[in-house]
């Protein structure tokens, strides 16, 4: 197999996974495709480290070990991800990744209509 055809796909993949980071607004679906980045770039890893060990017959699979390391740290990613995804969704109600950005310490609402209510329970109190 040439070594094009998994540089490819691992491409098509990543590509598809930073649509869905620059495209999604819930916060689960940013995780995910975090995660599918992560899987192109350990399937780069496989793919150049089986194309060099052919060069080389006494080598260490470096990349492979690597691709191990990464899925473990993917796993512990994705484990501290949801735990705040959820933590933050328990608190404000919500995953979505616009409305929790009001939620920032020292940001201001984006709804005109948020400061106008605001202004106004201030002037009656």
């Amino acid at each position: 197999m040439h070594l094009a055809y998994p540089a490819v796909l691992s491409a098509l993949l990543f590509c598809t996974g930073l649509y869905g980071v620059l495209a999604r607004r819930n916060a689960i679906l940013v995780l995910m495709s975090v995660e599918l980045m992560l899987n192109a770039v350990n399937l780069n890893l496989v793919a150049f480290d089986v194309w060099l060990s052919r060069a080389a017959r006494d080598t260490l699979h470096s990349g492979q070990a690597l691709t191990l390391f990464a899925i473990a740290i993917a796993a512990a990613e994705i484990g501290i991800g949801l735990a705040i995804v959820l933590a933050v969704h328990r608190d404000s109600g919500t995953s979505d990744i616009d409305r929790l950005r009001a939620t920032a310490e020292g940001h201001e609402p984006d709804e005109p209509e948020a400061d106008a209510a605001a202004e106004k329970a201030e002037a009656t109190a």
